[in-house]
């Protein structure tokens, strides 16, 4: 056996502990971390509940909930798209989840701007910081 060979191995030994040592200082001060992000405010469930269809008009979802998020124009209606986004990520040595929900509100109005369906989905209430990133 050669002289560097041995020397060959001797380096690989030392990058194994090396790299070894890196992980257990990232394991040791890797720490942790929970953080929340919103984009858009909650709907307001009263004020969805006051839209009144063949009654309220463009102007009345204006002014309870602003402009809309988008506009489609879709088989005959105009809808606004309102959107609001939740996320909650959360971070520790190794391990972390990030989780996402969105709330929607969708108006339909027909030719004449008058309210003719609401459609609401509610999915950021069960939002929940979550580390272990298997399962639930």
């Amino acid at each position: 056996m050669s002289l560097d060979h041995q020397v060959d191995a001797h380096v690989s030994c030392g990058d194994w502990l090396i790299r070894w040592a890196m992980v257990g200082l990232l394991g040791v001060f890797g720490g942790c971390a929970m953080v929340r992000g919103e984009i858009g405010k909650p709907f307001p469930e009263d004020r969805i509940g006051e839209l009144q269809k063949g009654q309220s008009t463009r102007q009345d979802v204006a002014q309870r909930f602003g402009a809309p998020d988008e506009i489609v124009e879709a088989n005959g209606y105009e809808i606004f798209h309102y959107r609001r986004f939740d996320s909650k990520f959360g971070w520790l040595l190794f391990f972390s989840r990030l989780n996402v929900a969105s709330d929607n509100l969708w108006v339909f109005f027909n030719e004449q701007g008058i309210v003719q369906d609401v459609v609401f989905g509610n999915r950021t209430d069960a939002l929940v910081f979550q580390i272990w990133p298997f399962g639930e």
